[in-house]
């Protein structure tokens, strides 16, 4: 005789007032509990690695301001938006710092007075922030009307 052979064989009790949990949710509660939800995401974002801002020369200054001027020219006498590949700085969202970023890009305008390059898509992108810009088209950087 088994110690419980007496209720091995009675129905499970159930209440009349509280309904049956479906197995879906009892499992649940067996489920790992993260007692720091997002703490993971938080320490990835603190290693993340942000760059600093580069200062310019003043020889790079006049370079890159002699590039700008010969693109605002191109800008206003040919008829497509010329083509460029710019490296600039981007500032990071969330900390101090960010990145260099080089994309190849067709420049609508630059403005002098807001000192933005207006581009094909809309975006601007601040002249402060310019490191390089390298001509993609047939004509090189030269001297408005030369080559």
């Amino acid at each position: 005789m088994c110690p419980y052979d007496d209720i091995i064989d009675l129905p499970h009790p159930t209440s009349d007032k509280h309904p049956r949990m479906p197995m879906k949710n009892r499992a649940a509660q067996f489920s790992p509990f993260a007692a720091l939800t997002g703490y993971e995401a938080i320490l990835r974002e603190t290693a993340r690695l942000t760059g600093r801002r580069v200062e310019l020369d003043e020889q790079q200054l006049e370079e890159l301001d002699r590039q700008l001027v010969v693109l605002a020219a191109r800008t206003e006498q040919e008829p497509e938006p010329p083509e460029v590949k710019l490296t600039y700085f981007q500032q990071d969202p969330l900390k101090v710092g960010g990145e260099y970023v080089t994309e190849t890009v067709r420049v609508r305008r630059v403005d002098p007075i807001y000192r933005v390059l207006e581009l094909e898509d809309r975006r601007l992108i601040e002249i402060a922030s310019l490191l390089r810009v390298e001509d993609c088209g047939a004509a090189a950087f030269s001297e408005p009307g030369v080559g």
